[in-house]
């Protein structure tokens, strides 16, 4: 697993939404993809990672910018062995 100086999480209603936020999430800032997970109801929590200042700024651009609704962010900087092996269950699960 590659360390991370930090992960960003925007959580929206729907997959196209989650595709608008990443989007403009990518532009915004140098941050790369990592994945995302789509629970029951519809709700997307996308995640992307980089530098501190990247991940925040890139989180930051869709909190004062909102292309739709938008229920939870935040900016884990340092992420724990722990944090970084639930990104990866999640990847997994994404290639079922």
């Amino acid at each position: 697993m590659a360390r991370h100086g930090a992960y960003g999480l925007v959580e929206v209603l729907g997959e196209a939404n989650a595709v608008v936020v990443l989007d403009q999430m990518l532009k915004a800032s140098e941050v790369s993809y990592e994945t995302q997970d789509t629970k029951c109801g519809g709700h997307a929590l996308i995640f992307v990672s980089g530098s501190v200042s990247a991940v925040t700024a890139a989180v930051d651009s869709v909190k004062e910018s909102a292309p739709c609704k938008v229920f939870n962010t935040a900016v884990i900087s340092n992420p724990s062995d722990e944090m970084m092996e639930i990104v990866e269950i999640f990847k997994e699960r994404q290639k079922k």
